[in-house]
């Protein structure tokens, strides 16, 4: 517990994990099985059950948010990069709102959108400097978990049937949410989004690489990410037609 308290900024190097070294291993392995377990009970669930597990997610999710800022001023660790503008964290609160009031199209984006990038955020992790017992660590970890979750709880529920057609207004509200995150950090000099920057790790360091910019990235990796997500469901659809049809 001698590192509990660091954060990325305080730590010194040598104490934290690599990328699908054992550690992160046993978090996906974490992250599949409470995904998985999740998606079947939701799935199974009445309209009560299925309520109730979108309420412990989101309040799981705020909490989980809180458990990190509470250390943060308390420690007097807080930064401007930790506060919750960074795609992910605005998810929190999304999902906060769709277990209150349940709509098709937040649903669509928390599967296009939120669901990909908490995904991400767990194969390529940026916070490696830190080591198992440590909050940062643990938030880190169980908030994308939980992100990534939820939306696979709606999708297994069938409450979850995107589009092509629904790509433009997901697109059009992460260009929204991106607005204020960039002005930010060109006052303040974070990275929220990933707009300023791509760390060694993040796919998108590659194009900042090779190209010069890590901003050529999003159109190329949201291509690849929302074909993966549309096209096997409207193969599907397509089949059943054709079965149907014969």
């Amino acid at each position: 517990m001698e590192y509990f308290f660091e954060t990325v900024e305080t730590i010194g190097a040598g104490h934290g994990f690599s990328q699908f070294d054992r550690c992160h291993l046993i978090w996906l392995s974490l992250f599949v099985c409470f995904a998985a377990g999740c998606a079947l009970l939701y799935r199974r669930g009445g309209a009560v059950r299925r309520r109730r597990m979108r309420w412990t997610i989101a309040a799981l999710l705020v909490a989980d948010e809180l458990f990190k800022l509470t250390i943060l001023l308390w420690k007097g660790l807080f930064l401007p990069k930790y506060l919750p503008l960074h795609l992910c964290s605005i998810n929190i609160f999304l999902i906060l709102f769709h277990a209150i009031r349940p709509n098709r199209f937040l649903a669509k984006f928390l599967y296009l959108v939120c669901l990909p990038a908490a995904a991400a955020a767990l194969l390529f992790p940026s916070w490696t400097e830190l080591p198992p017992a440590n909050f940062m660590h643990l938030h880190s970890f169980t908030v994308h978990i939980l992100l990534a979750t939820y939306p696979i709880m709606l999708t297994a529920g069938g409450e979850v049937r995107a589009r092509a057609k629904d790509l433009p207004g997901c697109i059009l509200l992460c260009l929204a949410l991106a607005v204020p995150a960039w002005c930010f950090n060109q006052i303040f000099g974070t990275n929220f989004m990933f707009l300023s920057s791509a760390e060694p790790g993040n796919p998108l360091y590659w194009f900042e690489q090779t190209f010069g910019s890590h901003l050529i990235g999003f159109p190329v990796i949201g291509a690849l990410v929302f074909a993966v997500l549309l096209l096997p469901p409207y193969l599907l659809r397509r089949h059943k037609r054709t079965r149907a049809a014969a």
